[in-house]
C-alpha cells in the first residue's frame, strides 16, 4: 500500500513538473479552434461555425508569438444569405503562472492565458453586406492539459473585422473550443531528423 501511495504521489509531481515544461522558451505550439457562437435549435434557425489552426514558438517562459488562419461560414435563417469569414494574421499568447497576481487555476493540470491576434480578413454574405479589412481580437482562455503535452482549450473572445466594404465594422464575442499540441524543440528537432 506505501508503495501505492508513494507512486501516485510521484505521479502527480512528475504531473506538474511537466505542466510548467511545455510553456517554457524554445517549445512550440499547434492546434486548431472550433469556432461556434450560435447554432439554432429551430427548424429555420442558423449556424455560425469556423476552423482556426494556429501555431506559435515560446519566445520566453509563458509567452507564445505565432500565426493564425481563419475559415468559416455561418446562416442566420433558412431564408438568408450564407456568410463567408476568412482571415489570416498573428497571435500572441500570454500564460498565467500559478499564484500569479494572486490567480489561482481552477484545476491542477490547467492554465489560464490571455490570447490577441491581429491580421487581414473579412467577412462576405451571398447578396449582402461585406467587410475587408483589419481582422481582430482579444479574450481570455483556459487550457486543461489531459496529458503533458496536450490540452483542451475554451476560450471566449472578442472578435471583429473593421475596413472597407458594406459595413464599416462587424464584431461579436465568440466561444472557441479547440485543442494544442505542446512540442519541446528537442522532440521537433528529432521529428525532423527522422524525416530526413
Amino acid at each position: 500500500m506505501k508503495k501505492l501511495i508513494l507512486t501516485g504521489i510521484l505521479a502527480v509531481a512528475g504531473l506538474a513538473t511537466t505542466m510548467n515544461a511545455q510553456i517554457q522558451k524554445g517549445n512550440w505550439m499547434v492546434g486548431s479552434s472550433l469556432i461556434s457562437s450560435r447554432f439554432g435549435l429551430n427548424t429555420d434557425a442558423g449556424y455560425d461555425i469556423a476552423i482556426q489552426p494556429k501555431g506559435a514558438y515560446f519566445i520566453k517562459d509563458n509567452v507564445a508569438v505565432g500565426g493564425y488562419v481563419t475559415l468559416g461560414t455561418s446562416k442566420v435563417s433558412k431564408d438568408s444569405g450564407t456568410q463567408f469569414t476568412y482571415a489570416v494574421g498573428g497571435l500572441g499568447r500570454y500564460y498565467l503562472s500559478p499564484g500569479e497576481k494572486g490567480v489561482d487555476n481552477l484545476l491542477n493540470h490547467g492554465r489560464w492565458f490571455f490570447e490577441g491576434n491581429l491580421g487581414i480578413g473579412g467577412q462576405s454574405t451571398k447578396g449582402g453586406t461585406s467587410t475587408t479589412g483589419l481582422d481582430f481580437g482579444v479574450g481570455p482562455g483556459y487550457s486543461y492539459f489531459i496529458t503533458p503535452n496536450i490540452g483542451l482549450e475554451g476560450l471566449v473572445k472578442y472578435a471583429g473585422v473593421t475596413g472597407f466594404g458594406n459595413e464599416g465594422l462587424t464584431s461579436n464575442i465568440t466561444f472557441n473550443l479547440g485543442f494544442s499540441i505542446y512540442i519541446p524543440t528537442s522532440k521537433a528537432k528529432q521529428v525532423v531528423n527522422d524525416v530526413k
